[in-house]
This record gives structure tokens, sequence and C-alpha cells, in this order.
């Protein structure tokens, strides 16, 4: 009987399947505390239960930013992060993370960390400038050859925090852009071209950033989670960009 009971649990375990990527979200905030943070973990984990991914989350860089660690997940999900948040040896095992091919993830305030740190600016691609106050806009695709993007119409109304960005740190491509004719932008926005969300190949890994997601009640929306999918499944897999 025992060895019944041990034959059926190994072939249980045999036939489970492993998740398709594992991902650590981490939100650790050295600035501005967003409120939406809650609502965006538990997006990320209700998008995990179902794409089939597993989710961690942390606010404790110690406990994550080594090799060791890192080495577990296929990307890391930087949510709604600001100021600096990471010392040297934190960035040190992060660079490693990526350089071996890691996935990164950067949402809405991820922009605005770590200015100091320029391989991270340059990871990130534009970094957070200024931003009116919260409005409705028209929200632009720009680019539908990238995993998440197949639901936006060509020209979408939403409700953000439109963030403004300094010049490009390093050669991205974009998928959103804002009109900045369709909202009150003031006196220093962007111009003609106001991007709100790209990715790259960065030093041996691969970078996504949204600058969307700064309401609690956006998190909620199937299109914005849907980009967000796209992103992290891009960022962990590399999968689903189809060649020029």
């Amino acid at each position: 009987m025992k060895q019944l009971i041990a034959a059926l649990l190994a072939l249980s375990c045999c036939c489970a399947q492993a998740a398709q990527f594992n991902v650590l979200v981490f939100s650790k905030t050295a600035g501005w505390h967003h409120d939406s943070i809650p609502a965006g973990v538990a997006a990320i984990e209700e998008l995990g239960r179902l794409h089939d991914f597993n989710v961690s989350w942390t606010e404790d860089a110690d406990r994550v930013f080594s090799e060791r660690e890192l080495a577990k997940y296929q990307a890391v999900i930087f949510l709604q992060t600001t100021g600096d948040i990471l010392d040297a040896k934190h960035k040190e095992a992060f660079e490693r993370y990526i350089r071996s091919g890691g996935g990164y993830v950067g949402v809405h305030s991820a922009s605005d960390t770590e200015y100091g740190w320029p391989w991270y600016t340059r990871l990130v691609g534009h970094m957070f400038d200024h931003h009116p106050a919260i409005q409705s806009a028209v929200l632009k695709v720009e680019n539908r050859n990238f995993p998440g993007m197949e639901r936006y119409a060509a020209r979408n109304l939403v409700t953000e925090e439109w963030y403004a960005f300094k010049p490009a740190t390093s050669k991205v491509s974009y998928l959103l852009s804002v009109d900045e004719s369709s909202y009150q932008a003031g006196p220093k926005g962007m111009g003609a071209f106001h991007p709100v969300s790209w990715y790259q190949h960065y030093d041996g890994g691969r970078a996504f950033y949204t600058a969307l997601g700064h309401l609690p009640a956006t998190y909620g929306d199937p299109l914005f989670r849907h980009h967000l999918y796209g992103g992290i499944y891009w960022a962990a897999t590399g999968n689903g960009v189809t060649p020029q």
C-alpha cells in the first residue's frame, strides 16, 4: 500500500507543469510613495494566475538583490519605485543579472528612480522630468509589433498622470505616445512626439517601460493589464516580437 501511495505521489509530481516563468515585483520607494502600489501588486498577481507565471513581491532590496536570488527570476518589475533604492552591491548584482540575459519591466515612476546611476538611466531609456495635473488625453499606438499591443485602438481616450521625459539615454523602440494637443500639457510639454511606452535590448538583457499606471483604478483596466502583461512576457522570455 505504501509503495502504491509513493508511486501515485511520484506520478502526480511528474505530471505537474511548471509555471511559464518567475517574476520579482520590487516596489521600494525613497521618494514619493504611490497609493496605487497595492493595486499594481494585486494586478500582477492576478496576471500570474491568468497566464501561469509565478510572482514574488518585496520592498526589501537586501533580500533579493544578490546574484543567487536574482537568478531565480526571468524578469524584475520595478513597480512605482522612486529615489535611490539600491546600494552599490545591489546595483552590481542587478547589472550582472541583466548582462546574463535577465529582463526588466519599469512601471510609471520607475523612471523617477536612481538618477545618479547612469547604467540604470540607460536601461530605462528616458527619465522622468515633470508632469501636469491628471487629465484625460488621447493615447496613440506607435507600434503593434509587440506583445500586448494588439487590443488597443489606433487612438484611445485614457486618464493618466502624463509624465514628460528627459531626452533619451539609449536607443529604444516606441510603443505608445500621447497626443499633447488633446490635453493641457503646460508650457514644458514634449511637443509633437511624446512617448509613453517603449522597449529595447540592453546590455545583454531586455527592458520594457510603460509610463501608465499612476491611478489605482488603472490596474483594473483590461487594456492596461494586457499591455502590462505583454511587457512582462517579452521581458521574461524574449518571445512575441515579429522580425521586421
